[in-house]
């Protein structure tokens, strides 16, 4: 069997998994193996004294097999039902041996494996600091399926367990220590498994505490308790704004199995979690954030031919607030940083102090440096300068990349000689929490090139995605639809607070009117100005959007965004920011619903999306997916912007365009390929 067998001299029991494959996941061959274990343990219980649970793999064990999950449909319930059920049937065998029973935790243990190590009676954990211990089925639309609601909760009580359910939040060992998750660190394996073997010596005949006559779970009394009840679901409201069902389930089970025995309690945990896992929100965020995650970072869009490279020395010219953010983040993964302004003193202040980044307003301080990364103002002959300044002092094959949010890269490449050597690296702010780069490869970039700005975006722990050339690429193409829509339907007179709440109710990170202010109101009119001059009959978000004229107004009033003092917003000394009164002046009674506003903002970004894929901007629909919410915060549960058209059915996505563009204007209208898509019943 794939979990080994093997009992010493003394009695112990070493229940090793090792199931096919690279990690260990709670699958078919899981349930008969963890089956055909415990069915031993309880025939053999006179010769056993005590029984390690441990893992032949780096990890203690990675989980549900999502490759399963994501498929299961409300046809299959009854099926689904009865391996969860047989699967908990399982562990609660296994703690109700009679004896002692120990995780011995060497490597991760998130998901389904903490939820394995929770029905034990004890756990130790080597302290790693690469092992994270958790619960994270959140973040992918589900709970923890395999008592891990029911056994946190009765072990820390819902105050304290409820937050780690409901953010899946990945612990270090010591800290989940802290946390109660876990009882023992241990330096060393040795002394890891002398702990393990210690505890079974000392505990004999333990029994789980809510299998004790009596018990409670804990902070369940009391006025404290009351409090809790009455205000956690309007707590949780005000972050998933609806949208997000996981949090709302593992909230209902959680506290719905407080009321219940033990057994009951993991009968509700066990149907709130088939009903996410056959629920559109948790497939969309599967098919995201793990399968196309994963496939992104494994290298899908890498060149193949190319072998790994390694960086040791960077250069990145612009201290300002993303060159000085790119800097910080290179600093932290190791490497030297060079980092250049036009003054020394401009340097030293985006260096901060931080150890690894050498400010300095000399060009030859960027010999040795590849790549060297431009992140000057968005400006065409300012960046072309800067390139050609950078390509006479570093080395002939070093890689030149330009942080230019809407430049085409193939332009500015004309300012080195060998062009093949630029690229685009396109970061977002603010750049130490933003997990994306949009990588922008020219009409000359090289696959060498590429695979090497590849290997050095995952190289500082960021997500890559790799797109062509065009004026804005991707990810600004569809950040402006979604501001520009948002300042059209102030435009329009619809009121600012609604657009703004409607947006986030949507699932959006920040409404439309406030990421404005963020990267200031002169940025839109700056991209139109540049892109007339170089297209003047150019269209789209960049050129002829009714929202640049309210723009040019504010602008107009000194209202330039955040960092001029206020734009959409007011930003008080003495309170929090809110929403200017000015805005008044656009505001009249207009019939526009909330269903429209709410459609409106996230159809302008769908159907952006979807002209990028038509016009080979994007590459795959994964890398569209997980760009557009790890770089944009696109409505996470939607699982991006192409999955929310499946979602949505192709067929009533382009009947929902059409409604709207005959109402609003023809920018909504459904393009060719979506319609064809839809006529063949076909999925991004």
């Amino acid at each position: 069997m794939t979990i080994h067998y093997e009992r010493d001299d003394t009695g112990v029991v070493t229940l090793t998994m090792d199931l096919t494959g690279s990690v260990n996941v709670m699958n078919a061959e899981y349930r008969a193996a963890m089956g055909a274990a415990v069915s031993r343990l309880e025939a053999e219980r006179d010769k056993v004294t005590g029984v390690l649970l441990t893992s032949a793999k780096k990890t203690f064990f990675a989980g549900g097999d999502l490759a399963v999950l994501v498929g299961v449909e409300r046809d299959d319930l009854g099926d689904t039902m009865a391996f969860v059920a047989d699967v908990k049937g399982q562990l609660r065998r296994l703690e109700r041996l009679g004896r002692p029973v120990v995780a011995v935790i060497e490597g991760s243990a998130l998901g389904g494996g903490l939820e394995i190590a929770l029905a034990c009676h004890h756990r130790v954990v080597l302290d790693d600091d690469r092992i994270r211990l958790g619960l994270p089925e959140v973040t992918l639309g589900l709970l923890p399926g395999g008592g891990g609601v029911t056994r946190l909760v009765r072990m820390l009580g819902p105050r304290a367990a409820l937050p780690l359910l409901t953010e899946g939040t990945r612990l270090r060992p010591e800290a989940a220590a802290e946390a109660g998750i876990v009882d023992a660190v241990a330096s060393t394996p040795a002394e890891l498994r002398d702990r393990a073997r210690a505890w079974i010596a000392a505990n004999p005949d333990p029994v789980q505490p809510w299998d004790r006559r009596g018990f409670t779970v804990p902070g369940t009394a009391g006025s404290e308790y009351a409090g809790l009840l009455a205000s956690a679901p309007a707590m949780l409201r005000k972050k998933t704004h609806g949208v997000y069902p996981a949090p709302e389930k593992i909230l209902a089970a959680a506290i719905e199995g407080t009321l219940v025995d033990v057994d009951t309690a993991l009968e509700v945990e066990s149907r709130y979690f088939v009903e996410l896992l056959t629920g559109q929100v948790a497939k969309n965020m599967i098919g995201t954030y793990w399968f196309a995650l994963n496939a992104i970072t494994a290298g899908a869009a890498r060149p193949s031919g190319v072998p790994p490279t390694s960086v040791t020395k960077v250069g990145v010219v612009g201290a300002g607030l993303m060159g000085s953010g790119i800097a910080a983040v290179c600093a932290a993964a190791g490497l030297e940083v060079v980092l250049k302004d036009v003054t020394r003193e401009a340097a030293e202040r985006g260096a901060r102090g931080l150890p690894g980044i050498t400010p300095t307003d000399s060009d030859a301080d960027l010999a040795g440096c590849d790549p060297v990364i431009e992140a000057v103002y968005e400006d065409r002959p300012l960046k072309r300068r800067v390139l050609g300044d950078v390509a006479a002092v570093v080395s002939r094959d070093a890689v030149i990349a330009s942080n230019t949010s809407t430049l085409p890269i193939t332009g500015l490449a004309d300012a080195v000689a060998d062009p093949s050597r630029v690229i685009g690296l396109h970061f977002f702010s603010p750049v130490p929490r933003m997990r994306l780069v949009e990588i922008v490869v020219g009409a000359r970039t090289s696959d060498d090139t590429l695979a090497r700005a590849f290997d050095f975006v995952r190289h500082i722990g960021k997500t890559p995605i790799v797109v062509n050339d065009a004026r804005g690429f991707y990810t600004s193409r569809v950040f402006g639809a979604y501001v520009t829509e948002g300042v059209a339907l102030v435009a329009e007179g619809v009121g600012p607070a609604l657009v703004e709440n409607v947006a986030r109710r949507s699932g959006m990170a920040v409404g439309p009117l406030a990421v404005s202010d963020e990267v200031a109101l002169t940025l839109p009119l700056a991209i139109r100005e540049q892109t007339l001059a170089e297209d003047p009959d150019a269209s789209g978000v960049f050129a002829d959007h009714p929202a640049l004229d309210v723009l040019a107004d504010l602008v107009g009033q000194g209202r330039t965004g955040r960092s001029g003092g206020g734009g959409f917003y007011e930003y008080p000394a003495d309170g929090p920011k809110r929403l200017w009164p000015g805005l008044s002046r656009y505001r009249r009674e207009v019939d526009v619903p909330e269903r429209d506003v709410e459609d409106r903002l996230l159809f302008a970004q769908v159907l952006e999306t979807v002209r990028c894929l038509d016009e080979g901007v994007l590459r795959s629909v994964g890398e569209a997916d997980v760009g557009s919410v790890l770089g944009l915060g696109f409505a996470p549960w939607s699982g991006g912007t192409l999955q929310f058209v499946n979602a949505y059915g192709p067929a009533a996505f382009v009947a929902r365009a059409d409604e709207l563009a005959d109402r609003y204007a023809e920018r909504f209208r459904a393009p060719e390929s979506l319609r064809e898509l839809a006529r063949v019943g076909g999925k991004y």
